[in-house]
């Protein structure tokens, strides 16, 4: 994707798709799906900082989808909240001048999907508008192709980082088995499962283990094959 899309002229790609969004709000990012090729010093500022929650991109896609040109950061700038310059400012300071996103269509409407993307460093709004007069509905296509796959595949974020004896315990409760029965299969005790179910639930950041169960399905983490 970022190959195919550097031939066009967008050299730099951020996409995030997040599960649990609210009507005002992308949804804290340690429970989305980040994936990009931008500097690790501008994501530790812009996801990592929050900085991502005010963009102008944000709250338009909240309520939009489909393609956007970036020619509104000028336009717009001036009718922005402070915040929503701040963000601006960061990106501009990190070579972010010209480019397009794209908000895809969800079938939740606490699911929310978007990809920022880009234009090479020296290219300015008006060629990236010219190139997207003439490519866009073959950008779009590329773009929303890979969408669909992505959210087809296991996600890996902050919380989904479970131990191979985490995730088995959780496909063993998924599955109908009791706590008896999980522990009598793995050859453990039944206060090594209730453990490893305990850090399950700190790491999903939720309250019960079958808040864990759907939380995980949700990501497609449930009977997933590894390598």
């Amino acid at each position: 994707m970022c190959a195919k899309m550097a031939g066009f002229g967008f050299d730099r790609l951020i996409y995030g798709y997040s599960l649990f969004g609210t009507e005002s709000t992308l949804g804290p990012w340690e429970d989305a799906l980040i994936l990009s090729n931008m500097d690790e010093d501008y994501l530790k500022k812009f996801i990592g900082e929050s900085h991502y929650a005010h963009a102008p991109l944000s709250e338009w896609a909240l309520h939009n989808t489909g393609a956007r040109s970036w020619s509104y950061l000028d336009e717009d700038y001036e009718k922005m909240t402070p915040r929503q310059q701040a963000v601006v400012d960061l990106n501009l300071a990190h070579g972010l001048v010209a480019g397009d996103s794209i908000s895809f269509a969800t079938p939740s409407p606490r699911t929310r999907a978007v990809m920022a993307m880009a234009a090479r460093p020296g290219m300015g709004q008006d060629e990236v508008n010219e190139i997207w007069k003439h490519h866009g509905r073959t950008i779009s296509l590329l773009a929303n192709v890979t969408h669909l796959k992505i959210i087809s595949l296991p996600h890996i974020n902050e919380r989904t980082k479970l131990s191979r004896r985490q995730q088995e315990v959780l496909n063993w409760v998924a599955d109908g088995k009791t706590y008896q029965d999980i522990a009598t299969i793995l050859g453990v005790s039944i206060a090594t499962v209730e453990k490893h179910l305990r850090l399950v639930r700190e790491k999903l950041d939720v309250e019960t283990t079958p808040q864990a169960v759907l939380k995980a399905a949700f990501w497609n983490q449930m009977f997933i094959v590894r390598g």
